[in-house]
């Protein structure tokens, strides 16, 4: 088995990625752990947070966690976050040379699309995963729509999933969701509500398998 095929059974297995954006660098061990506790071993940890490199670095570290990085909208980026550790990388745009070098350096790239078009795009420039954001502002009809005529591709809903709709999301067909500031939530950490950050995580999860 691949790293990249490694990385997509882990989150097959998991079913929810919890999107840290926002959370101060102090904070986020106890958020992190936080999360895992609640079940959680997907991170993504979005590159217009500061500190962002050295929190995927420091998450990296603990084989649990399957730790990749977010909102990163070209190679440059790409290849930062590969060196610091993020064994995938998804975008909340679609660049076919973000897919290109992730591929080449055995890292998940996981491009964002909207459109049919930027999909199977995204499918031919060979994306294993696909990013379909704002999901929120369609909801899981779209998802099943999508893989009508795009039987077995693997979509990651992204952008307006919660707790209420991720049940939905994933008996539509989603192989995964991405899920917001609702886990990770800034407000929460800053309150060093862990408890209540990990009571969160175990609540998704338990909809992830609702299908």
């Amino acid at each position: 088995m691949t790293s990249i095929e490694q990385t997509l059974a882990t989150i097959a297995e998991t079913k929810v990625i919890s999107i840290i954006r926002g959370i101060e660098e102090e904070h986020a061990p106890q958020v992190i752990d936080a999360l895992a506790k609640g079940g959680i071993r997907c991170l993504e940890i979005t590159m217009n947070t500061p500190g962002a490199l050295n929190m995927i670095e420091q998450a990296s570290k603990n084989p649990e966690l399957l730790v990749g990085a977010g909102t990163v909208l070209d190679v440059a980026s790409a290849r930062e976050s590969i060196v610091r550790g993020a064994r995938f990388v998804l975008s909340p745009s679609l660049d076919v040379k973000v897919i290109t070098y992730c591929l080449d350096h055995g890292v998940l790239p996981v491009p964002g699309v909207f459109t049919p078009t930027e999909m199977f795009t995204a499918h031919k420039a060979g994306a294993p995963l696909i990013k379909i954001f704002p999901a929120g502002s369609v909801g899981p009809q779209y998802i099943k729509d999508l893989l009508g005529p795009f039987k077995g591709m693997r979509l990651l809903p992204v952008g307006g999933v919660s707790v209420e709709n991720t049940a939905a999301f994933m008996q539509a067909g989603a192989f995964a969701v991405g899920v917001g500031s609702y886990l990770a939530n800034p407000d929460l950490a800053k309150k060093k509500a862990w408890e209540s950050i990990t009571s969160r995580a175990k609540l998704f999860l338990e909809q992830a398998v609702l299908r």
